[in-house]
């Protein structure tokens, strides 16, 4: 269930560590729901040029000294998860028990993110996707035992600054939310390529192809996104019996066709998400 996001339930100080894309998109997020420049501390070591001119414009602090910090409503852990063991010393003395962890990184637990940066008081484990960049993001999100009513709704008014957010009452299903989309951008990109070199092979020029299939996958997302339909009912809706679209989907709705191997592809970014936890 999506929620739009509160101004009244931000937080009134943050702290963002790390700004790379998916740090930078919510940080825009949040500043274009409300969130005070003077609210936000960014820390970086290496930010690009897209990043210091929003602190900039925004009044945004970023990287200040840390004997100026101190512990904030929420702190939001943006960086790589294979990088959390070398960042945790310097991130622990940023939050106390009034500080709401929030973490978007992948395969890191809620025991494996209260073991790194103790002390917090409450944690908050999501996976974003990139859509979040356009304020269309898909997030996924599971709260640790007995975190307040309050500090939920403060994490997901920040969450949903980039799009839609579904919690689970079960962390083990924050894998699956990781396989399906947290990683589904890739699969639709995919979609787009592979449907323009099938183009190619059926004598389209290359250019023409790339167009076509990058505007129908775009077109038939939106439409997607607009419908009350849903998925199912939208493709029956275009397949008439016996014609063109009937034949090329006996293909992909085959038994070896596109759903046993989305299967397969979500299956194994869900391994490799439990993986990333060790």
């Amino acid at each position: 269930m999506s929620i739009s996001p509160m101004i009244e339930n931000l937080p009134s100080s943050l702290i963002l560590v790390g700004g790379g894309k998916m740090g930078g998109a919510m940080l825009e997020g949040w500043l274009r729901v409300g969130l005070p420049g003077e609210a936000a501390t960014v820390i970086e070591p290496y930010p690009g040029a897209e990043l210091v001119h929003l602190c900039a414009l925004k009044g945004v602090a970023l990287n200040p000294s840390a004997d100026t910090l101190t512990p904030p409503d929420a702190l939001v852990l943006a960086i790589k998860p294979q990088v959390l063991g070398e960042a945790a010393p310097g991130i622990r003395p940023l939050v106390d028990r009034r500080t709401t962890l929030i973490s978007v990184l992948a395969g890191k637990t809620v025991a494996d993110l209260d073991a790194a940066i103790p002390g917090c008081g409450g944690i908050v484990r999501s996976i974003p996707n990139l859509p979040a960049a356009i304020a269309r993001g898909a997030t996924g999100a599971f709260a640790s035992a007995g975190l307040p009513a309050e500090k939920r709704a403060m994490a997901h008014a920040l969450l949903s600054a980039v799009g839609i957010v579904a919690w689970v009452e079960d962390e083990g299903l924050i894998d699956a939310c990781t396989a399906v989309s947290g990683s589904g951008p890739a699969y639709v990109f995919l979609l787009a390529e592979t449907l323009a070199e099938a183009g190619v092979a059926a004598g389209l020029p290359a250019d023409l192809a790339r167009s076509l299939a990058r505007a129908t996958v775009a077109g038939a997302g939106a439409m997607l996104g607009q419908s009350e339909l849903d998925a199912s009912t939208l493709r029956e809706n275009v397949t008439s019996k016996g014609g063109t679209t009937a034949a090329a989907l006996e293909v992909l709705m085959a038994d070896k066709g596109m759903a046993p191997l989305m299967r397969e592809a979500v299956a194994a970014a869900k391994r490799r998400a439990r993986e990333l936890s060790g």
